[in-house]
């Protein structure tokens, strides 16, 4: 849960699911920095806490680490002429409970025996803190809160010869999530988790390799698609070309499939879908399963929005733009008195009472974590004149917190864990509530449905069954420590 002190008191920030951060790295340009910062821009959605770069020019690296959005600072001429080299990668940060201070922000960067390494990761390893204290009884010292760190760690201890192997070593010893880039003064790798959890994928841009999140990032500088990273992967690039590597055993990948339902821009293409169509099924099947008598269907923007849009044309309901987002409000606002505090909800929302009132309206979101801002939403439609307010989710119902770099409350705050559908709907105040079925997911993506067995995806934020081990939650205090690890900060 965030809990930076720029945030807005409301609690409206933590009401809503958050990716950690996208990264990125391109080998082989001369603007490097340059290409990198508006590959980040592309991957803003996935973490606007802070940013950082880091370069290499043939003879020393240049690091460059900022709390603030992409735009705040690496558009500045004279920081972007700091990152000189054709070599660069970058990472884009939300930050959780471990705090947004400086030294949490990416890539780290570290001179090994063997020269610098640099390394930003989406994701959360979640043996991080057992890892670290073996570490630390072996005399290593940590400067952060982030389970990134490790990986510098135990590349550096690592008693292998040359560097490939010894980044192997390293992965190797790593439980949960990561989708990771790192950069030597020879090399640059990508590497995923052996179930592919979070998103990375490769690009070429005239030549020069590159590794982002997701694919908008590759478009916005006019990069060619070329694959995504395979689950369990490594790609190591260098003057040469590129080498594929395979050091895990082979295991089921398990997606995240909440990249499709929010995460994930919806002009990416994600593990071969794109995102666009795939929130647009989903609204369709959300229309079949709760069908509801209304007039209009309205989309809680930005997330609900391609949802809405399916299950309009499925239920055969006009779609509206009901209610109108503010996108310039900052995280930063002030908010004095409780007065002004209450009105939180109307900075990023207001209803557009001309095509509410009087209206059976559907709302469509993509998720209710703890229902505080559905319930503000919710009243401000009624409010507006609406006849009736009907909610419909485009996803199941969250049970259970998410420990592979998403920012969850704990599972004891997510208000379908201890509430049933109806005390949800009484809750926020709707006259009916409906989730989509977790079948009703999987046939959205393209699945017949879940195979129980063997899940396709990870949903563990829906069902609780975790694809990995969860070493770092044996007993409450890691449990809590677990948090101020999480998200690759």
């Amino acid at each position: 849960m965030a809990t930076d002190d720029n945030l807005p008191p409301s609690g409206e920030a933590d009401d809503h699911f958050h990716d950690e951060c996208g990264v990125f790295g391109i080998f082989g340009r001369q603007d490097a920095a340059a290409i990198a910062t508006l590959g980040l821009h592309a991957l803003q959605h996935r973490g606007q806490e802070a940013a950082g770069i880091v370069s290499f020019d043939g003879s020393q690296f240049h690091v460059e680490r900022h709390i603030g959005l992409i735009g705040d600072t690496f558009t500045k001429p004279a920081v972007l002429e700091r990152l000189k080299g054709a070599r660069a990668i970058g990472h884009t940060r939300y930050s959780t409970t471990g705090g947004s201070g400086l030294r949490n922000v990416q890539p780290f960067f570290a001179e090994l025996a063997e020269g610098g390494l640099a390394i930003a990761h989406n994701g959360n390893i979640t043996n991080a803190m057992t890892v670290q204290r073996r570490l630390q009884k072996d005399g290593a010292i940590f400067s952060s809160t982030s389970d990134t760190e490790t990986i510098l760690h135990l590349v550096a201890t690592s008693k292998e010869t040359h560097l490939n192997a010894r980044f192997i070593d390293a992965v190797r010893q790593l439980e949960g999530a990561f989708s990771l880039v790192a950069l030597t003064s020879k090399k640059m790798i990508g590497c995923r988790d052996p179930l592919g959890i979070r998103p990375l994928v490769l690009g070429d841009l005239d030549g020069a390799y590159i590794f982002a999140s997701e694919t908008c990032a590759l478009d916005i500088i006019g990069a060619r698609f070329v694959r995504d990273v395979a689950p369990g992967e490594m790609i190591v690039v260098t003057e040469e070309g590129i080498e594929s590597f395979f050091p895990f055993e082979p295991q089921r990948p398990r997606f995240c499939i909440f990249e499709y339902i929010y995460f994930a821009r919806p002009d990416s293409s994600v593990e071969g879908r794109n995102v666009y169509e795939v929130r647009k099924r989903i609204g369709a099947e959300l229309a079949r399963e709760n069908p509801v008598e209304a007039d209009i269907v309205v989309p809680v923007p930005d997330s609900g929005t391609p949802a809405a849009i399916g299950f309009a044309q499925a239920a055969g309901l006009p779609f509206e733009l009901g209610i109108i987002r503010n996108h310039y409000v900052g995280r930063t606002f002030i908010q004095p008195t409780d007065s002004i505090r209450h009105m939180g909800v109307r900075l990023k929302h207001n209803a557009n009472r001309r095509s509410i009132e009087g209206k059976r309206v559907v709302l469509v979101d993509d998720s209710i974590v703890r229902g505080t801002t559905s319930q503000k939403i919710v009243q401000m439609v009624r409010d507006a004149g609406a006849k009736e307010v009907h909610m419909r989710i485009a996803s199941p119902p969250t049970r259970a917190s998410c420990f592979y770099g998403v920012d969850t409350p704990s599972t004891a705050k997510l208000l379908a864990s201890r509430m049933s559908i109806e005390e949800m709907a009484e809750f926020i105040r709707v006259d009916s509530l409906g989730f989509l079925s977790i079948d009703g997911l999987y046939r959205a993506v393209g699945e017949a449905g879940r195979n129980g067995d063997a899940p396709q995806f990870c949903d563990a934020c829906f069902t609780a069954e975790y694809p990995t081990q969860l070493t770092d939650r044996h007993g409450s205090d890691n449990v809590r420590q677990l948090s101020l690890l999480a998200g690759g900060q």
